[in-house]
């Protein structure tokens, strides 16, 4: 039986879990779950009730979270690309830089485009300020981080670049790298380079309407 996974070709969370898949080549079929597609979102709320993507179906298992959805793969169906390394300690920093992109830089970004969604006599202008200083100590510090780095963590792509990807290419849709932080910037350009991330992206092109705040003209 074919591994299946529910998700969203715009879902920062689904890119995640994607790019591990296609970086190995493994067989799977996508559940998109587009309200265009309502047979896949109710196939999705009845295997997990909170309803939310990704999650891998893999016969009888179930994994949702998408952290959790790469350490399977690693174990069940692993491939020419590890993303955990087996050295207990190597594994630790790239559970450590998987924890920063997920918390530091997708959470912030999150923030900010839901605040868009919001009606605007119930925006939060504090809440989203705090948003973009996070994000620019996040920049900070992942500036010093990529200085002389090529990926994310010592022994090639991995995990923490898996969740690299699709939180900073959105987070700087909503607050621009730029020029103040060329590491981080030539480190994003990588990834989008990665044949794995761009085949994301292109996926996701046709869901750019959905970006609240406008989905800029590049990338």
């Amino acid at each position: 039986m074919a591994l299946e996974l529910f998700g969203h070709p715009f879902s920062s969370y689904t890119w995640k879990a994607l790019i591990p898949l296609y970086e190995n080549g493994t067989a799977f079929v996508f559940r998109n779950v587009d309200p265009s597609e309502p047979d896949n979102h109710a196939e999705l709320a009845r295997r997990w009730p909170l309803a939310k993507f990704p999650l891998l179906v893999d016969g009888d298992a179930q994994v949702f979270e998408s952290t959790a959805i790469i350490e399977y793969l690693d174990a069940a169906h692993p491939g020419a690309v590890r993303f955990v390394p087996g050295d207990a300690l190597a594994s630790v920093d790239v559970r450590m830089l998987d924890r920063l992109f997920d918390n530091y830089v997708m959470t912030p970004m999150q923030k900010i485009v839901g605040d868009a969604l919001r009606p605007a006599d119930a925006r939060d202008a504090l809440g989203v300020e705090q948003a973009r200083a996070t994000l620019d100590r996040a920049y900070e510090w992942l500036e010093t981080r990529m200085a002389d780095r090529e990926w994310a963590a010592e022994g090639g792509f991995s995990l923490a670049d898996c969740a690299a990807a699709p939180s900073l290419f959105y987070a700087d849709w909503v607050h621009p790298i730029g020029d103040r932080f060329p590491a981080l910037a030539a480190y994003r350009g990588r990834l989008l380079a990665r044949p794995s991330v761009t085949r994301c992206i292109d996926e996701a092109r046709p869901y750019r309407h959905y970006f609240p705040l406008g989905a800029p003209d590049r990338d």
